[in-house]
């Protein structure tokens, strides 16, 4: 090794120190930016740009062995390089940001991924015992056909994987809290004494007593066929009216204006033009879009239930380019043996080539391939939601909005100033996507009515 290598290895090294690399991870660093130059033979590090780089990630993206925090390791490695050592003009306004963001991977217990298919039975108990913590294991194995029947019953009903997570944990609860030890002990009269001891012993919140009181009435009714009528009388916790977080106009243009990554803002910007929930945002897939009505389908929302909302006219010339690098990625994907996405287990049942259409594929596609932790086939899911949580309240701070901002408070943003704007309440509720208008009627709260449509005697 000359002189001059040595002196770039050891401002390199030095770098990583400045960078609060830590000592165990430098040599790595060392190897991920040795690779880098390797794949560029021929090549000085200063003629390379910001094009070079993102399709080396997109490579690199590619190999479903690499983990998610290897791969934020290499787009740090990277960036150390280009921004404090080569410093071309490209390297500072590089999104790396971004990139790390989202190369996180969704959890085997995600949302979108956990629903199991069901054809898979002696794969289903082994792979869901081991995704749950101890308790639920040792419930398993103690009542294995109360708790097998219980997913059964859930699945048949098509309740939302989420309703599946939620409930289980609360019937292994009910069972350890009564100490049964045989499924004939198991009988509706305890569901009042464990309701009350959430409330009073645990002091858990009015909708968590609600969401166990859902689980087990479920699981009587449903899986072990006795009535509970009767057998519910229980003290309630009292829930507290609140009203909801909505931002005024000027608000949410703060928020948005300090999200700088470009895609979060993009996303966010759909959360409160077209009032989506949080999952249902980073779900879209390509066919959701319809730029030519100028419409987005939200399919299977909460409640299992599609529903049509405006394409914000702001937003389309962001979303045609997004489109166009999800055409990219996905035609490079297929190009190198890969381009599937996840599926509902019916969908992809019926139609076998459609996992690598290019209508399906998620609209807001990770940076990295993933394996699957269901079926081991490498795919590439939607970004983590946690991503653009994290850029909402990085803004809402930075903006120095006072309000408990989060994703959430864009959909009601959404509701209010359409309500303000005079549009009529079941036209916001089947935006919404309530089930029932009472939900929707919160919002009214901004019009004239309480402390807002009251002037105060001080100035009169």
């Amino acid at each position: 090794m000359d002189d001059s290598v040595s002196r770039f290895w050891d401002k390199y090294i030095i770098k990583t120190v400045d960078c609060n690399v830590s000592e165990g991870a430098r040599r790595w660093y060392v190897k991920h930016v040795e690779t880098f130059i390797a794949a560029h033979p021929g090549h000085r590090l200063s003629v390379l740009g910001a094009g070079d780089i993102a399709k080396y990630l997109e490579v690199i993206g590619r190999n479903p062995e690499i983990d998610d925090w290897r791969f934020c390791q290499v787009i740090d490695a990277l960036r150390i390089l280009y921004v404090e050592i080569i410093k071309p003009d490209w390297a500072a306004g590089f999104d790396w940001q971004a990139w790390t963001d989202g190369a996180r991977e969704l959890g085997k217990d995600h949302a979108t991924l956990a629903r199991i298919p069901q054809t898979a039975e002696s794969h289903v108990h082994k792979v869901s015992a081991s995704s749950k913590s101890n308790y639920i294991k040792r419930c398993k194995q103690q009542f294995p056909e109360l708790f097998e029947r219980m997913m059964v019953e859930i699945r048949v009903r098509n309740y939302s994987i989420r309703t599946e997570q939620s409930y289980i944990p609360w019937v292994a609860k009910f069972v350890m809290f009564c100490g049964f030890t045989a499924a004939d002990e198991i009988q509706p009269d305890k569901i009042a004494t464990y309701l009350e001891h959430l409330a009073v012993d645990r002091n858990v919140s009015p909708s968590t007593q609600k969401q166990a009181l859902n689980a087990l009435v479920f699981m009587f009714r449903h899986v072990l066929n006795i009535p509970v009528e009767g057998h519910i009388e229980f003290t309630r916790s009292k829930k507290p009216k609140r009203l909801p977080v909505v931002l005024s106009k000027d608000e949410v243009n703060r928020l948005l204006s300090g999200i700088g990554n470009e895609l979060h803002h993009t996303m966010a910007g759909l959360l409160y033009g077209a009032g989506l929930r949080l999952i249902e945002c980073v779900r879209l897939r390509v066919c959701d879009i319809d730029f030519d009505y100028k419409q987005i389908v939200v399919r299977n929302g909460k409640g299992n239930k599609d529903r049509v909302v405006p394409l914000p006219q702001r937003l389309e010339s962001p979303l045609r380019q997004q489109f166009d690098k999800v055409r990219r990625l996905h035609d490079d994907d297929l190009n190198a043996g890969f381009g599937e996405v996840h599926l509902p287990y019916a969908l992809a049942r019926k139609y076998s080539n459609a996992a690598k259409e290019l209508r399906w594929q998620y609209f807001f596609p990770s940076v990295k391939l993933s394996a699957d932790p269901r079926s081991g086939k490498v795919m590439r899911h939607h970004i983590h939601e946690n991503n653009l949580q994290k850029s909402v309240k990085k803004s809402a701070d930075a903006s120095g909005l006072q309000k408990k901002v989060n994703c959430h408070a864009l959909r009601h943003s959404f509701a209010t100033h359409l309500l303000e704007a005079g549009y009529d309440i079941r036209t916001v509720q089947e935006l919404l996507g309530h089930a029932d208008v009472s939900t929707t009627m919160i919002y009214t709260h901004v019009l004239n009515k309480g402390g807002r449509g009251v002037r105060s005697p001080l100035d009169g």
